[in-house]
This record gives C-alpha cells, sequence and structure tokens, in this order.
C-alpha cells in the first residue's frame, strides 16, 4: 500500500516520518486536503508554512501542528524539513482538542517529553509483544494529556478574529461541498459576503485567493483517486462535480502538467 494509502486507510495509530510523507510526491503535503482521524505533526529540523482551516503561519523546529479530523490542511516541507507525524486513528476515543492549534515549543523538558512519548509508541506499533496495541493508546493518551497541558501557554495568534472566523467557516464549507462543483460565489453567498471580499480575507489569512483553494482542494482528491483507487477517469471526473471528462482532463492537466491517465501511469 502506498504511503498516502495507508493515511487514507485511517483506522488503526500510526506514525509516519514527514521525510517518508514526501517520497510520494510534494502535492501529497501540500495540497489542501482533510483525514478522518485527529493528526499531531511534530517539526524537529527545518522550516515552512502551514495552512490549517484557511489560516496559514509558518512553522519551525520544535513546533507542533495538531489539527481535528476533517479540518482542511497543507503544509509545505522539503528536505531539510524533518520531523513526525502521529495519525490517532479514526476510531479515536481521546479527548482531543476540536479546534486545531499551533504549539511553539520553547523549553527543552516538553522538546524531549514528546519525543519520547513518539519514540515509545513507535516501537510498541513495531512490537508483537502482548499487549502492544493497548500500550499505544496509552502513550497516545499521554500525547493527549501534552497538548493539553502545552495549548494554555501559547501566545494567542495574530490573525483578526473577523478573518480567521470567515476563513474558517469558508474552510468546512470546502471540504463538506468540494465534489459538488460548487464555485467562490456559491460559497460567497452561503457565508453572505460577496466573492471578492472571500477572496481578499483569504489572500490576507493564507496568501492565495478562495479559487485557488477550492481548485487545490478538488485536484488533491482527483489525484488520490487516481493513485489509489482503480476508478476511471470519467467517474473520476463526475464524482468531483466536473461537467465532463473533456473538461475535467483539460483543468487537471492545466494544473497538474500531465493527463489523468499519464498521471496515473507515472506512479
Amino acid at each position: 500500500m502506498t504511503e498516502q494509502g495507508r493515511l487514507s486507510a485511517g483506522t488503526t495509530p500510526r506514525i509516519i516520518a514527514i521525510q517518508r510523507l514526501l517520497a510520494g510526491g510534494r502535492w501529497r503535503v501540500e495540497a489542501m486536503r482533510s483525514i478522518s482521524e485527529p493528526l499531531l505533526l511534530w517539526f524537529t529540523k527545518g522550516q515552512g508554512r502551514a495552512t490549517v482551516a484557511g489560516i496559514t503561519r509558518g512553522y519551525g523546529p520544535h513546533n507542533a501542528l495538531f489539527i481535528p479530523a476533517g479540518t482542511m490542511y497543507g503544509f509545505e516541507a522539503n528536505a531539510q524539513v524533518f520531523g513526525t507525524a502521529v495519525f490517532f486513528g479514526s476510531s479515536c476515543t481521546l479527548p482531543l482538542p476540536v479546534t486545531p492549534l499551533h504549539l511553539r515549543i520553547r523549553d527543552s523538558g516538553p522538546q524531549a517529553e514528546l519525543t519520547g512519548l513518539i519514540d515509545a509508541a513507535q516501537r510498541e506499533i513495531d512490537s508483537d509483544r502482548a499487549g502492544s496495541a493497548r500500550a499505544v493508546q496509552h502513550y497516545l493518551g499521554l500525547m493527549s494529556v501534552w497538548i493539553e497541558r502545552q495549548a494554555p501557554q501559547q501566545a494567542p495568534q495574530p490573525t483578526r478574529a473577523a478573518t480567521r472566523n470567515l476563513v474558517e467557516r469558508f474552510s468546512a464549507l470546502l471540504e463538506r461541498d468540494f465534489r459538488s462543483g460548487r464555485g467562490v460565489a456559491d460559497y460567497a453567498a452561503d457565508l453572505d459576503v460577496t466573492p471578492t471580499h472571500l477572496s481578499r480575507v483569504c489572500r490576507t489569512a493564507c496568501g492565495r485567493p478562495a479559487h485557488a483553494l477550492v481548485q487545490d482542494r478538488v485536484l488533491f482528491e482527483a489525484r488520490r483517486l487516481l493513485a489509489e483507487t482503480k476508478m476511471p477517469v470519467n467517474e473520476v471526473s463526475r464524482s468531483l462535480g466536473f461537467a465532463s471528462a473533456a473538461y475535467f482532463t483539460r483543468a487537471f492537466t492545466q494544473h497538474v502538467g500531465k493527463t489523468p491517465s499519464d498521471f496515473r501511469k507515472s506512479l
């Protein structure tokens, strides 16, 4: 199974090095998407930018991003970025935050604590000893405690409340309806703002207009379906709300640089 296939399976906890996530192509981490389980990204080296629920911020060493299930996100990473992605599993019942968190951990004690918990959980995941699955859940529980203790110590984020609220609502609507073929004007009408205002606010929050976020989310899903399923191209097109397979092929080729069929063959 591909790395992204493991992400989509999502039923049990997994711990995956960020460099391994990059192995299947940068689109797998940079494009807007969501998964059906909580995710903790722990960056230990390098820097970049991450967009979570429509808000873009820079990250650096010893930054943790907690992303609740169903939250749209993407992050830039290159060969100098190292860290770990902790997938809690779609059946996770731990008391985790319901909103995204960006934790900048400056003290060495909490840094070492989280790294130690992740390493211990990874050893249990890789083990076939009795009780290993239960041990993994206990370590994940300790990670949830770590998140709970670190969250109140973080400084307030500078993004204006009105901007943050609008882009988060837009992000949630987009995640719900991206398969429908709806455009920016449709989302703007639902949010009771003009398309121009919605795009302006998105540019302020994440440096990209609203139509780019819509396009990115749809094309990520298109690439995922082409990579992980045997669904014919015309069915992929129909499932994502395109008027025709020909229009889907033109749009995909323009932005990906390959036709859907050639993209699938290249994997």
